[in-house]
C-alpha cells in the first residue's frame, strides 16, 4: 500500500495509478542492485497503466493470488508481456489464505499452487503460438517463480529455502537441494534419497508426500499452528529452535500481528524475490536492442538506432521515450515520466518534443522546450537530481505543455534524423461514454481545462465534443469513470458538474453484400469511383488489430498469408491497398478493377487518395459517425481524368468517402455494440442474487 498515496486510492483500497519507484536492494548474497520497479493497478478498468509501465520496462512480474488463479486480467497481462517480448516471472501470493482461510491439507494446497502455475503456462503458450514466437514458461525449478504472502511479509523461492536448510543442516548443497524440491519427487524416510514414484519412496507402509509437500508446506503450516494457538510459554522454545527470537511485548500481539514478527525473523529481508528478478530480468544495456526493435519506429539501422541499441551515454544523441504524465502536487502542471534510451538529459537543456502525429513529412507536430526540472519519482516523493544517464527512468518538469500522452524527446541542436516511438496499443478500447456540463455556466473554461489535463493523466482517456455541443469523456468501465470524474471535480477542476447516465459506444458493420454497384462523382464532373462493400471474413479484423497481420509485410507475403489463412484468391490478396481506420484497423481495402477497363497509371496515382478517403470513411462511419468493423471495400472501376489537377486530393479524397458511405448503406448496415466480460466468484448462496443485478444489466 506504500504507492497508493491518492486519498481516493487508500479509501477505496485499490490502486488507481501505476506508480513507479527506484529502490536499491540486497540478493541473498547481499550484493545491491539498484531496481526500477513500477507498482500497476490489478483491477481490470486500469489496464493501461499496466501497457504504458511496460513499455517502459525490460521485465514483469506477474502476482497471483494463490486461492483465485488466473483470472482475466491476469491473461491480459500476460499476453501483454508476450507481445512487449518482457520475460515473465511469477509470484504466487497469499500462501496464507490456503492455511488460514481456506483450512485445505498441505497436498491439497500443493495441487492448487500447481494448477495455479499450469494456468499461466497455458495461457503463455497459446500466447506465443499465436506470435509465433519460442514457448516461454514459468517454473519454480527454473527459478522464475516465487511464493508468498504481503499480508504476512514474507518471500520464497526454492532457491532461498534450500539455503535455509543448508545454513541449518551440514552437507547440503542449495543449488541441488532445491531441484528436488518441486514435481513428483519423494524421499525416502530412512535412505534419505529421492524417487519419482511413491511406491519407490515407501517405508513400512506409511505413504510419503512429495517433496514441496514435506520440506516446505508442512513446516510452514506449523509455524502458523504453532503462533495461532499457543501461549508464550510453549510457543518461544518452539521459535527459539528455528531461530526466530521476540521480545516479549511481540507475545502480546493479536495473531496477525504476531504471524507477522515471527515470518519476518523466519524468512528475512526478501531477498528471494531480489535474486529472482535479477536472475531473469535483463539490464537495460542487455535490452536495449529488443526495446529498439519493440518501439521505434525509425529506421532501425541508422546511426540514432545503433546509438540506443548500445545504450551510448555521453557520446550518443539524446533519445527519451515517455510514457506517462504525473500532476504536481498542486495539480496546476504536468510532469512527464520517460526512459531514457541514449544520451544524458540535463536539467536546463533545450530539447525537442515530438508527439504522436510527427512524421519527417510532417512536422507540425513538435516543439522546443527547455528541461526546468528533473527528478527521480519515488512514489510518495521525488529526488531531483542535475542529469540522468541512459538506460535510467526519468521525471521531467517543463515540457508538459507540448505532450498530451505520450512523446519522443531529442536535443534541439540534434542533425540526425529522428524519427517517434511508436504510440501506445492497449489491449481494451474505451467504449464507455458520459457527457457532462458544469453545475455553473461561467464555469466552463474551467471545466474544459480540466479536461484536457484529464486526458494528459489517463494514458486510455479521450475527451471530445460530440456536434451537439455535449462534452464528452470516454473510458474502460464504470470505475475507471468514477475515479475520472473524481478527478475531474476535486484535483483538476475544483467545480461541480452535472453528469449525463453513461452510455456505451457503438460500431458499425455490414452483414451482406452491397446490393448494388455504387459510384460517386467527383465535384469537377471529371473522376469516378465504383465500389461495393461486404462482410469481412471471420477473424481476419481481429488479427489486424492484434498486429498479427501488417500491411508493411509487402505485397508477396501479405498475399501468402490471406491466400493460406483466410482462403482469399491470389487476386484479392495481391491487391490489398489498405487497412483502416489505421494501420492496425479492422477493414480491408481492395483493388477490384480489371486491367482493361482502367489506367492502371492514372489509379496508381491516386491510390493514397482513394486510402485516405477510405479511412476516413471508417474512422467516421454514416450512420452514427462511429468506426466501422469488419468490413472489405472492393474499388471495382474508376474514370479518372487524363490531366492529374483534376484528380488531386480535393477532389478525389471526399468523393472516396462518400462512395465508401454509398457501397455501405446499400449492403445492410447494423451497429454493433460492446459486451462486457465480467468473472463472478462467490458463494453458493448468493448465486441468485448474482443472476438478479446481471438480469437488469442485460446480462
Amino acid at each position: 500500500r506504500y504507492t497508493d498515496s491518492r486519498v481516493d486510492e487508500q479509501e477505496r483500497g485499490l490502486s488507481v495509478k501505476a506508480v513507479p519507484m527506484t529502490v536499491v536492494m540486497q540478493t541473498g548474497k547481499e550484493k545491491s542492485y539498484l531496481l526500477n520497479v513500477f507498482d500497476t493497478p490489478g483491477h481490470v478498468n486500469f489496464s493501461d497503466e499496466v501497457t504504458a509501465a511496460m513499455r517502459l520496462s525490460d521485465g514483469v512480474v506477474v502476482v497471483v493470488d494463490a486461492v483465485e488463479g488466473v483470472m482475466s486480467n491476469t491473461e491480459r497481462v500476460l499476453k501483454a508481456a508476450v507481445q512487449e517480448r518482457l520475460p515473465v516471472c511469477l509470484v504466487v501470493n497469499q500462501l496464507d489464505r490456503l492455511v488460514m482461510e481456506l483450512r485445505v491439507p498441505p497436498a491439497d494446497a500443493y495441487h492448487k499452487i500447481r494448477h495455479t502455475i499450469e494456468e499461466v503456462n497455458a495461457v503463455l503458450e497459446r500466447e506465443c503460438s499465436v506470435l509465433g514466437l519460442p514457448v516461454v514458461r514459468v517454473s519454480p525449478l527454473k527459478g522464475n517463480v516465487a511464493f508468498a504472502s504481503g499480508l504476512y511479509s514474507f518471500c520464497f523461492t526454492l532457491k532461498s529455502f534450500a539455503a535455509m536448510y543448508a545454513e541449518t543442516h551440514s552437507g547440503i548443497e542449495a543449488e541441488k537441494f532445491a531441484k528436488f524440491l518441486w514435481g513428483d519427487l519423494y524421499m525416502h524416510p530412512v535412505n534419505k534419497t529421492f524417487h519419482r514414484t511413491v511406491r519407490e519412496a515407501s517405508c513400512e507402509g506409511v505413504e510419503p508426500s512429495r517433496t514441496f509437500v514435506s520440506f516446505i508446506l508442512e513446516p510452514l503450516y506449523k509455524l502458523f499452528a504453532h503462533c495461532a494457538g499457543e501461549e508464550q510459554a510453549e510457543l518461544e522454545p518452539l521459535l527459539r529452535e528455528v531461530g526466530v527470537y521476540l521480545r516479549k511485548e511481540d507475545f502480546a500481539l493479536d495473531t496477525r500481528g504476531l504471524l507477522k514478527k515471527v515470518c519476518r525473523a523466519f524468512f528475512g529481508p526478501p531477498s528471494a524475490l531480489v535474486d529472482l528478478i535479477v536472475e531473469h530480468t535483463p539490464s537495460p544495456a542487455a535490452n536495449a536492442p529488443t526495446k529498439v526493435d519493440m518501439c521505434y519506429s525509425g529506421d532501425l539501422t541508422g546511426p540514432v538506432a545503433e546509438g540506443m541499441r548500445q545504450l551510448k551515454g555521453v557520446n550518443g544523441e539524446l533519445m527519451v521515450m515517455t510514457g506517462k504524465n504525473y500532476h504536481r502536487p498542486d495539480c496546476s502542471a504536468f510532469d512527464v515520466f520517460g526512459r531514457v534510451m541514449s544520451g544524458v538529459i540535463a536539467k536546463g537543456m533545450k530539447v525537442k518534443v515530438l508527439g504522436e502525429s510527427y512524421s519527417l513529412y510532417d512536422d507540425e507536430d513538435s516543439a522546443v522546450r527547455e528541461v526546468t526540472h528533473l527528478w527521480i519519482y519515488n512514489g510518495r516523493y521525488r529526488v531531483e537530481v542535475s542529469h540522468v544517464p541512459a538506460g535510467n527512468w526519468v521525471l521531467i518538469g517543463g515540457i508538459d505543455s507540448s505532450v498530451t500522452k505520450t512523446a519522443t524527446l531529442t536535443a534541439a541542436n540534434c542533425d540526425e534524423e529522428v524519427e517517434i516511438f511508436k504510440p501506445l496499443r492497449f489491449n481494451t478500447t474505451p467504449v464507455i461514454k458520459v457527457a457532462c456540463e458544469p453545475l455553473n455556466p461561467s464555469e466552463l473554461p474551467k471545466m474544459l481545462e480540466g479536461l484536457r489535463k484529464i486526458d494528459r493523466a489517463y494514458p486510455l482517456a479521450k475527451t471530445k465534443v460530440e456536434e451537439s455541443g455535449e462534452h464528452v469523456i470516454l473510458g474502460t468501465g464504470e470505475m475507471y469513470m468514477d475515479c475520472l470524474l473524481h478527478d475531474l471535480r476535486k484535483l483538476y477542476g475544483d467545480l461541480e458538474i452535472k453528469v449525463a447516465d453513461p452510455v456505451v459506444q457503438f460500431n458499425e458493420t455490414v452483414v451482406e453484400t452491397s446490393a448494388l454497384k455504387c459510384f460517386a462523382e467527383t465535384p469537377n464532373k471529371k473522376n469516378k469511383l465504383y465500389m461495393t462493400a461486404e462482410p469481412l471474413e471471420k477473424g481476419v479484423g481481429e488479427d489486424i488489430e492484434r498486429g498479427l497481420v501488417k500491411m508493411s509485410w509487402g505485397e508477396e507475403r501479405l498475399a501468402d498469408h490471406f491466400q493460406t489463412k483466410y482462403d482469399w484468391d491470389v487476386l484479392a490478396a495481391r491487391r490489398i491497398w489498405a487497412f483502416g481506420p489505421d494501420a492496425q484497423g479492422p477493414n480491408v481495402l481492395v483493388d477490384d478493377t480489371l486491367p482493361t477497363e482502367v489506367d492502371r497509371r492514372a489509379l496508381g496515382s491516386v491510390k493514397d487518395l482513394i486510402v485516405q478517403g477510405f479511412q476516413w470513411a471508417a474512422r467516421e462511419g454514416p450512420l452514427i459517425e462511429e468506426n466501422i468493423r469488419n468490413t472489405k471495400f472492393k474499388v471495382l472501376d474508376a474514370t479518372l481524368a487524363q490531366d492529374a489537377v483534376s484528380r488531386g486530393g480535393g477532389q478525389i479524397i471526399p468523393t472516396a468517402r462518400r462512395v465508401a458511405y454509398s457501397a455501405f448503406l446499400v449492403a445492410t448496415p447494423r451497429l454493433m455494440e460492446p459486451v462486457f466480460f465480467a468473472e463472478i466468484v462467490c458463494p453458493a448462496d448468493c448465486v441468485a442474487a448474482v443472476y438478479t443485478v446481471l438480469s437488469r444489466r442485460r446480462g
